[in-house]
């Protein structure tokens, strides 16, 4: 059987979720340059794909976190995705705001979260991970016990794996730079002389191109 990582990667690609530019690079909102620029909302557009998203996130919450209370899903682009996940899991929803609001309760999250709560956090994608770090400790600091993070694409930074590690929250995603990249050149998005650039990009990201 194909491992979902090939699989998810190669929908990503198809459905223009992911797309690939060595020549041209995209700006992310952080000003870095990249040549990979990925917006997850396009899946809820598509709804095979859809499907084969958050079928996929239930298995590998069942699978390593099987106690799990709640589904969080981080605003925005997890909002969806998680809701579909707890639907399917019949589990109690929340999502976690970036920031509190600035009226009414100043609510950092929507929903009820009990104290105690065993959550997983979903989110859409994993660049730096600080944003997603910043909805886990929203939880925790409301009485929330985070037992793990599941993500749809991780970038692979080296920063991001240090950045989990130190926060002490266990991560797992359906797909990866490395395998997207892998899919990408076996479907002919990218060719093999790019290879060598976008693995520069990867591990060096705020410093690209020297």
């Amino acid at each position: 059987m194909e491992k979902i990582e090939k699989v998810i990667a190669r929908e990503l690609l198809h459905i223009n979720a992911v797309q690939l530019n060595v020549e041209q690079p995209f700006t992310w909102a952080s000003g870095w340059r990249s040549p990979i620029y990925c917006d997850n909302r396009r899946i809820l557009s598509f709804p095979e794909v859809r499907k084969l998203v958050y079928e996929s996130l239930v298995r590998l919450i069942k699978q390593h976190f099987p106690d799990v209370d709640v589904i969080a899903g981080v605003a925005t682009g997890a909002i969806a995705h998680g809701a579909l996940v707890a639907e399917n899991m019949g589990k109690p929803f929340i999502y976690i705001r970036s920031a509190a609001k600035g009226h009414g309760l100043a609510n950092m999250i929507e929903g009820v979260l009990e104290p105690g709560a065993k959550v997983v956090v979903v989110e859409d994608l994993i660049s730096t991970g600080s944003s997603s770090l910043q909805a886990v400790e929203a939880v925790r600091k409301a009485g929330g016990e985070v037992v793990g993070l599941v993500a749809i694409f991780s970038y692979n930074f080296p920063v991001a794996r240090r950045n989990f590690e130190n926060a002490d929250c266990v991560l797992y995603t359906l797909t990866n730079y490395i395998s997207l990249i892998e899919e990408a050149l076996q479907c002919n998005y990218i060719k093999t002389s790019d290879m060598e650039t976008l693995e520069q990009w990867r591990e060096n990201p705020d410093k690209w191109p020297a």
